[in-house]
């Protein structure tokens, strides 16, 4: 049996009461539905919140949890018509794990969704040499939509969010296999060709 490949689910969030927690879950049952491994990257984690003064050593615990992932999902909200700051700073503190690598967005919100976060990200991203899924999921209101556990409460939204979610998860794979394939041929160092 081939090894699952392992996602990097981001949360967006540090928020006390969050509703980060329920749509992550979600895509994380989602993710691992559709035949990968996922592993939890919480910026509120005690051991990852002093990344955001730049602690050295949170910086450390980030990278061994950052290494050896084939790609990435970001769960964020938008504050503000971006994506907040704290996920910003823990995206900035870290520069080749993400290389070559493919990060899939989820945003939630007010009615855009969280659209304008994605659409923030997409900017940053690719000045880290990532590959962004052109696919998205986003939700409106989402805190009508998921109970405590993450499960969507309305069989219609979420027949719409796993179809939505089945496209993302088959173009995360195709870019995962593809990527991985042109790393190994040819390890992926920006500025030095």
């Amino acid at each position: 049996m081939a090894e699952r490949k392992c996602i990097g689910v981001i949360l967006g969030s540090i928020r006390e009461g969050r509703i980060n927690d329920r749509v992550a879950f979600w895509v994380i049952r989602q993710l691992e539905g559709h035949g990968f491994a996922t592993r939890t990257i919480d910026p509120a984690d005690p051991d990852l919140l002093p990344v955001q003064t730049g602690n050295a050593a949170a910086i450390d615990r980030l990278r061994e949890r950052m290494a050896n992932l084939d790609g990435f999902v970001i769960v964020t909200p938008e504050y503000n018509h971006a994506e907040p700051g704290h996920l910003k700073t823990l995206i900035d503190f870290v520069t080749a794990e993400w290389w070559a690598r493919p990060v899939g967005l989820i945003g939630y919100g007010g009615i855009s969704g969280g659209l304008r976060a994605v659409e923030a990200l997409r900017i940053i991203l690719a000045e880290l040499h990532t590959v962004t899924l052109r696919d998205t999921v986003s939700f409106a209101s989402p805190w009508r939509k998921f109970d405590a556990l993450g499960h969507m409460t309305d069989p219609n939204d979420a027949a719409a969010a796993e179809a939505a979610m089945a496209v993302f998860a088959h173009r995360l794979d195709w870019w995962v296999e593809a990527l991985a394939h042109a790393r190994h041929a040819r390890p992926y160092h920006p500025g030095t060709e």
